[in-house]
């Protein structure tokens, strides 16, 4: 299986999982245009996509959703209340949605798909663990890390977790002290000292690839959150990568050697 991250922060949400025999794309927070550009990068059109996730509806996750459909006739999965709030927005998705049951694994080609919860502003919001052969496993947009978030990270190859902000830089930045508030709150996003904290957890448990993705571009740097994360994975044998805001980053999914007791 092949990760590639087409586009991962506020600006943006959008990668692309191929293996298994199918294509998928969880989000569309990029527009058709650039989608399209990306796509051939990998030897790939919007046809070759045989499914969309959506983890939840805000913009920067839908926002090239709408056009999408128009170019292709590829079907949508959400659960229900995340579903029902993206054909409000885009109601074109109203007849391509599949509606998923969190916490139900369902097939998309030979890739076997299960959705958890993660705690954000929005009335359901979800991760994604993909299984053929390896495991792939993503969540972002979370104000803290729950159990139902663990078991849906630890034991996949290659995870992506937020690390979002740095606090420090949060808390004396410009943002409107609301906004501070909503950020840092439980359902808000996942700071960098958090990520690096569940970064570890997952490296011990036998975690291959960890990238940090979905960094703020006011309120955070890479290598910033790389030095986070770093200092809570020395020692471990992992290899840590940080996500594009745009761009492409590759990634093979394979199989990870699990840590000797």
């Amino acid at each position: 299986m092949t990760l590639t991250v087409f586009a991962s922060g506020s600006g943006g949400n959008c990668l692309l999982l191929s293996g298994g025999g199918a294509s998928i794309l969880i989000d569309v927070g990029i527009s058709t245009r650039r989608l399209t550009g990306l796509l051939a990068s990998c030897g790939l059109s919007l046809q070759d996509i045989d499914g969309v996730l959506i983890t939840h509806e805000h913009s920067d996750h839908i926002s090239g959703l709408k056009t999408l459909l128009k170019h292709t006739h590829c079907p949508v999965y959400a659960p229900r209340t995340v579903g029902a709030h993206v054909c409000g927005l885009v109601p074109d998705c109203c007849e391509r949605l599949s509606v998923i049951t969190v916490g139900e694994t369902f097939p998309i080609g030979r890739m076997r798909v299960l959705a958890f919860h993660t705690p954000h502003d929005t009335p359901e919001s979800v991760g994604y663990r993909v299984e053929s052969g390896a495991v792939f496993a993503i969540a972002t947009d979370m104000g803290c890390v729950t159990e139902e978030i663990r078991q849906g990270l630890l034991g996949a190859d290659t995870v992506l977790i937020e690390s979002n902000h740095d606090e420090n830089m949060l808390r004396f930045g410009p943002y409107p002290v609301p906004l501070k508030r909503r950020i840092l709150s439980d359902h808000g996003h996942l700071s960098n000292a958090n990520c690096a904290a569940l970064a570890g957890e997952l490296a011990r448990s036998g975690t291959g690839t960890i990238i940090l993705g979905h960094l703020s571009r006011e309120n955070n740097r890479p290598d910033i959150a790389r030095a986070a994360a770093e200092e809570a994975l020395a020692g471990l044998p992992v290899r840590l990568l940080c996500a594009p805001e745009l761009g492409c980053l590759e990634v093979k999914v394979e199989r990870a050697c699990l840590p000797s007791d």
